[in-house]
């Protein structure tokens, strides 16, 4: 065995090359050792300034992908010219060199993205295709100006000195159509209440009209129902006029517009709680009374600040939209309540106040398909002002709850049915406006109130309620009966139980009760009257 030279074991750097350089084709060879080396004296410092740089980190790599090549020879093989007659001078075989260097690694980049443009996963794929659907959908319409805005603008081109215009100005601290609703939910309930066929047996056993006395019970509801619904509205306004001015929708408020002062609004709020709590104790009962006491206090003092704290807040409102059913129920209740059953435990938790938690429960579901879609069509201006509403802390989310609980509207609406609050004809129409609602919030959770979806919502939960509350009291669980008699004269079978009883003595039990519950209720009623007098 021949020894190695210690000069082969001490050879320069510069002189050690690749495989690919010495076993490559010919035509190849001379230029890329002529390249590698000046390269590698090019790090070392001793490469001319003037020489092009061909080192790149792909020369040495092991993916032929990357290396641009799919030829058995490598990336230098696949860079060697097929046909070469002519020996290419080394300036000129050098800057060739790095061209295609350049350009191989130009094209590998391009394959390298195109891989990942391929390999996208599909969620990802969804997501840009949505945002970039979203970034060229067409804008949403704004919302008409509500009626305290109209009665601002209103009271705004009146003179100063005018009558007419604090009327309006005040009026508008109202929020009329707002109030309506509420009181539209109170009596709706009221309305609804099942009256026991036994007070119409015998007119003897009722020594007050139960017309005269219904109705005056109902005017006191309405009128109480309204003047409380006036001061938590304004106390609202009164809270947060600088936030107000931040929102289109809320800029034409009057306090904002210097139409009615703070201090105007304060006292306007303390007479309208106190003459509506009064006429609700006087022509209802206290347990009503203590509930539109309480919606006051959760509105104004709990919801208002909350709204800029926690999302929650829109729970909140929807537990003070659906107090109103229940104090209607419940002032019906009282009408009809005994002497010793009339406590707050009697009205709020007996069997017989189902009918109203179930109406309260409608009121509750509805809040949020409504108030959801209208607050997503104002979602920046809410951001804006710094209000927490999850139309834009949470978007998915807030399309999901109001899909949730438009679903809710139908056992709700059911039940009613089956505890007898209303007829069958009740399940149809029910079944059919929530079905509406529960189809436009479906789109809405769909398209994420995009293209309309939200608009669209908004306005079937403003015609969904309407048709529920006036088709419960058009299906009320024996209205039409008495129609049915006085047509056919006869009694229909329902009804039976009520007319006929096998035992005497059950009947005058029966008599009994009810005569007592009458002389009970008209006693109080006169004694209201005499103390109102």
């Amino acid at each position: 065995m021949i020894p190695l030279r210690p000069s082969l074991l001490r050879r320069p750097r510069e002189a050690l090359v690749c495989t690919q350089c010495l076993f490559g084709p010919r035509s190849v060879r001379p230029e890329a050792i002529r390249g590698f080396l000046s390269s590698s004296k090019r790090r070392t410092g001793t490469a001319d300034d003037q020489s092009p740089s061909v080192f790149h980190k792909s020369y040495f790599s092991a993916n032929r992908f990357n290396d641009g090549s799919n030829t058995k020879g490598g990336f230098l093989s696949s860079l060697a010219p097929s046909n070469s007659k002519s020996k290419p001078t080394a300036s000129s075989s050098s800057d060739a060199y790095t061209n295609q260097v350049n350009s191989s690694a130009t094209a590998s980049s391009a394959a390298i993205a195109t891989e990942a443009t391929a390999e996208e996963l599909p969620h990802r794929r969804r997501k840009r295709l949505k945002e970039e659907k979203d970034a060229i959908a067409q804008p949403e319409q704004s919302l008409p100006l509500d009626a305290s805005a109209q009665l601002s603008n209103f009271s705004s081109t009146l003179p100063t000195t005018s009558l007419r215009r604090r009327l309006a100005a005040y009026l508008a601290l109202t929020k009329p159509r707002l109030s309506f609703l509420i009181v539209l939910t109170t009596t709706s309930a009221y309305g609804m209440y099942p009256i026991s066929s036994l007070l119409t047996l015998d007119p003897a056993m009722t020594p007050l009209p139960t017309l005269s006395t219904s109705t005056l019970t109902f005017i006191y509801l309405t009128a109480g129902t309204f003047l409380s619904c006036c001061s938590a509205n304004t106390l609202n306004m009164m809270f947060e006029p600088k936030f107000d001015a931040l929102m289109s929708r809320t800029r034409n408020r009057p306090i904002v517009r210097g139409l009615v002062s703070r201090r105007g609004a304060l006292l306007f709020a303390i007479g309208t709680a106190v003459a509506g709590l009064s006429l609700l104790y006087v022509g209802t009962n206290p347990t009503t009374t203590a509930l539109s006491a309480a919606n006051i206090f959760l509105y104004a003092f709990v919801y208002t600040p909350l709204k800029r704290m926690h999302v929650i807040n829109t729970w909140v409102g929807a537990v003070v939209g659906g107090i109103p059913p229940l104090m209607g129920w419940i002032a019906a209740a009282g009408q009809t309540a005994t002497m010793g059953h009339d406590t707050w435990r009697d009205m709020l938790f007996s069997e017989q106040s189902i009918g109203g938690w179930l109406l309260g429960g409608i009121l509750f579901a509805w809040q949020f398909p409504h108030f959801n879609a209208l607050s997503h069509l104002i979602r920046d201006e809410y951001k804006a002002a710094g209000y927490r509403m999850l139309c834009w802390v949470n978007p998915a989310r807030s399309a999901r709850v109001a899909l949730r609980y438009s679903i809710l509207m139908f056992p709700i609406s059911i039940g009613l049915w089956w505890v007898n609050v209303v007829g069958s004809g009740f399940l149809v129409g029910s079944t059919v406006a929530n079905g509406w609602l529960v189809h436009k919030a479906y789109y809405f959770w769909q398209h994420q109130g995009a293209n309309g979806t939200a608009r669209g919502l908004f306005w079937a939960s403003i015609w969904q309620l309407p048709i529920l509350l006036v088709g419960g009291l058009v299906t009320k669980k024996g209205l039409w009966d008495g129609v049915w008699r006085n047509i056919f004269g006869q009694a229909d079978e329902e009804d039976d139980e009520y007319l006929y009883y096998e035992d005497e003595e059950e009947f005058e039990d029966k008599k009994a009760k009810v005569q007592d519950a009458a002389s009970s209720r008209a006693q109080s009623i006169r004694t209201s009257t005499l103390s109102t007098a």
